[in-house]
């Protein structure tokens, strides 16, 4: 512990996440819903603050959780920062990721802020230039796209109870 969950916008790391905090017994914690309870909704902060200053706050609030004995999800672009990348080096990761053609439903109606405007276009260039990182990172890849969702849950259950032995 803890367990994280990193990968793109909208690849379904929270909804795994959270039933795979049920299935280990284990505490579930969202950084982003962190950030929305300690600082309000993530695009105010964005319009209001900036990027960077968000980034801050994420890092912060990303530090605090790994620091728990607990299934973690982290926002799409917590890896960006270095010291994230350093801290999740040694931990257990799993990287969910998912088509475009997928999360063009899943984004349908949502107003996050680095992909407004633009929708899928925007996320496949976000997901592309951190691809890289997320690939490095992971101890374990899972693609949501299709995999029924208890599915993945009982496939990470598993696999980090083997890990941990």
């Amino acid at each position: 512990m803890p367990l994280v969950f990193i990968g793109p916008m909208a690849a379904g790391k929270s909804k795994i996440g959270r039933r795979v905090a049920r299935g280990l017994g284990v505490p579930f914690i969202d950084t982003d819903q962190r950030i929305v309870a300690q600082h309000g909704p993530i695009e105010q902060i964005f319009t209001r603050d900036g990027e960077e200053r968000f980034r801050q706050i994420e890092r912060e609030v990303v530090a605090d959780a790994l620091r728990e004995q607990a299934v973690v999800s982290l926002g799409g672009g917590a890896v960006l920062d270095v010291d994230t990348q350093a801290e999740l080096a040694g931990a257990s990761v799993v990287y969910v990721t998912v088509s475009a053609a997928a999360v063009a439903e899943r984004l349908a109606g949502t107003d996050r802020p680095l992909v407004a405007g633009d929708g899928v276009a925007a996320w496949e260039r976000i997901f592309t230039a951190r691809r890289p990182i997320y690939e490095r990172l992971a101890t374990l890849t899972i693609d949501s796209s299709r995999t029924p969702m208890m599915r993945l849950v009982d496939h990470v259950v598993a696999w980090h109870k083997e890990e941990q032995r």
